[in-house]
């Protein structure tokens, strides 16, 4: 995706190396300072739309898109050979992940965006995550119903007239999801609240 902890070392690849990216990911990095004028040149300069296969035989390296979560643009990448996916920031960490709405996230969206995943990819039972160490599909599959549970958590308090202060004040998963961190679930639940107004 378009953030610069996953794009600000592209000018480090010589100009053979070909980078690849979801279309709206190359269009959100067009809006980025890091490649205005001739750092243009680091942008993608291959994309794809919701599937790309890279390479062939053991190589092969498969490129999904499965909508809005993170951003609007973010890849899940997989090796079918090893049978591992990585997942960017659609898994991050065990806590509320980071909704850039401004590069088109969405916390409405990031439940049925990893639903889509769970149910489209075949074998792989290794998970490399953005921002914590490997981890296994059980892992995904749990994120997903935290991702769930904390959009269910805040549209019943929208439903109920409640503010996003009582929101962020009332809601606490880390009993449903022991290991579970909520050091990011206010600007989470911020993030979802003005989402559904």
């Amino acid at each position: 995706h378009t953030h610069g902890d996953h794009t600000g070392s592209n000018n480090f690849f010589p100009e053979i190396v070909e980078i690849v990216a979801q279309d709206n990911t190359k269009t959100n990095m067009e809006r980025m300072d890091a490649f205005e004028g001739e750092n243009a040149k680091y942008l993608p300069s291959r994309t794809y739309q919701d599937h790309m296969i890279l390479g062939e035989g053991r190589d092969r390296i498969e490129l999904y898109y499965f909508g809005s979560g993170h951003t609007d643009g973010d890849s899940f990448i997989v090796y079918p050979a090893l049978g591992v996916m990585q997942t960017g920031d659609m898994f991050p960490w065990r806590d509320a992940p980071f909704l850039d709405r401004s590069n088109g996230g969405s916390g409405v969206e990031f439940p049925n965006t990893l639903s889509k995943v769970l149910a489209g990819i075949d074998a792989v039972d290794t998970v490399l995550p953005g921002h914590i160490p490997v981890t296994t599909w059980d892992d995904l599959e749990e994120y997903q119903r935290f991702t769930a549970d904390l959009l269910t958590a805040v549209k019943d308090i929208v439903d109920a007239g409640g503010s996003v202060d009582e929101a962020v004040s009332s809601i606490d998963l880390t009993t449903r999801y022991p290991g579970y961190a909520s050091n990011r679930m206010d600007a989470a639940i911020r993030a979802i609240y003005e989402e559904l107004e």
